[in-house]
């Protein structure tokens, strides 16, 4: 008999519910944009990941968008130029 074992430990913290999210409808034209975090092969994953919500989704514009180092948080001028231009952003981490 094979017995399985869950390695996930009980969590220790409250989880809070994450309430941002975008809809988009298969024929709303809207911008979305993809921010890499500058950690290695988020570009690459994001690259990915753009070409398959193309494939969902033909109507989306994507924008690229990299904050090019991960030890320090977006810049207000990188923020603003995603929040002019995007009605939403999916960031990333690579590794």
């Amino acid at each position: 008999m094979i017995e399985y074992h869950n390695p996930d430990a009980p969590v220790g913290i409250e989880e809070t519910p994450y309430h941002l999210s975008v809809t988009i409808s298969s024929d709303q034209a809207s911008s979305l944009g993809l921010l890499a975090n500058g950690f290695p092969d988020s570009v690459a994953f994001l690259d990915e990941l753009g070409y398959a919500l193309q494939q969902l989704r033909p109507a989306i514009t994507l924008r690229a968008y990299n904050k090019r180092n991960a030890t320090i948080p977006a810049s207000d001028q990188l923020l603003g130029e995603i929040g002019g231009e995007c009605i939403g952003v999916i960031a990333a981490y690579g590794h």
